[in-house]
């Protein structure tokens, strides 16, 4: 199992050096800045890693939301005089963990707004 971790691991890390050299030669073949190439590939990194960022939240949102559901009919199904107690801090813990998401969800727009404004810029 760690050595095709390892495997993959390293396939990923040589990939993308590979794909920065491909990048900064089509731009010197196109005939503009290696900066703005650079500028470009960046920009293409960070709207990648907004797309896994908002993922990822909404998939620890989900996976926290469902586990507290879970802790809580399970105390409801084995005690049910304490469904009333269980009920506001449920809503509660469920209110903000869905509030995490729509933060993560807030910060990926505002990031998704500086990547459209730096393609503004490049072209």
């Amino acid at each position: 199992m760690k050595k095709n971790l390892f495997f993959a691991l390293t396939a990923l890390l040589a990939s993308s050096s590979a794909f920065a050299e491909e990048a900064t030669t089509a731009a010197v073949a196109a005939g503009t800045s290696a900066t703005a190439a650079g500028v470009s590939g960046t920009v293409g990194w960070v709207a990648l890693s907004v797309g896994i960022m908002m993922g990822l939240a909404v998939l620890g949102g989900t996976l926290g939301q469902s586990k507290a559901a879970n802790a809580a009919l399970d105390g409801i199904a084995r005690n049910p005089a304490a469904s009333g107690k269980l009920t506001l801090p449920l809503v509660l813990s469920l209110a903000l963990m869905e509030s995490l998401v729509l933060f993560a969800f807030l910060i990926g727009l505002s990031l998704q707004g500086s990547i459209s404004e730096a393609l503004k810029v490049i072209k």
